[in-house]
């Protein structure tokens, strides 16, 4: 990979969830193998999803790779942040936060001036050569 991040934007007018995991899958082969594809893939669901379901308006995923660094990025229009509630078993939901939090390294939710970003982080974890 050069030393230049790539990027890739997928925005809600022309897409959906499944289609979103689908440029997301493609990205991490081309970009960042080392990254757990389940666990980004279900990140990205399940943001997107969120877009999708709390919010009246658009979404955006960007996808950013970097040399030790992958950046998933969805913004949306609402100017409210994902809030943890008790899940449901009975179809209500209230699992996806927490499992956002739980997958990606580092998550950061931020205002924009036209709704928020939710910005989950993943570091590519480097190989200990074994003791002597």
């Amino acid at each position: 990979m050069s030393n230049e991040p790539q990027v890739v934007v997928v925005d809600s007018s022309h897409r959906d969830s499944a289609a979103a995991r689908g440029v997301a899958a493609e990205f991490l082969k081309q970009h960042c193998p080392w990254a757990d594809l389940d666990a980004v893939l279900l990140v990205v669901s399940e943001l997107v999803t969120n877009a999708i379901r709390h919010t009246s308006g658009w979404w955006r995923l960007h996808l950013t790779a970097e040399k030790e660094t992958l950046i998933v990025d969805i913004d949306d229009s609402s100017p409210l942040p994902p809030v943890a509630r008790r899940p449901d078993f009975a179809g209500g939901g209230g699992f996806g936060w927490p499992m956002v939090l739980e997958l990606a390294g580092q998550v950061e939710v931020r205002p924009l001036p036209d709704g928020k970003r939710v910005q989950a982080v993943w570091q590519r974890r480097s190989v200990m050569a074994p003791a002597c």
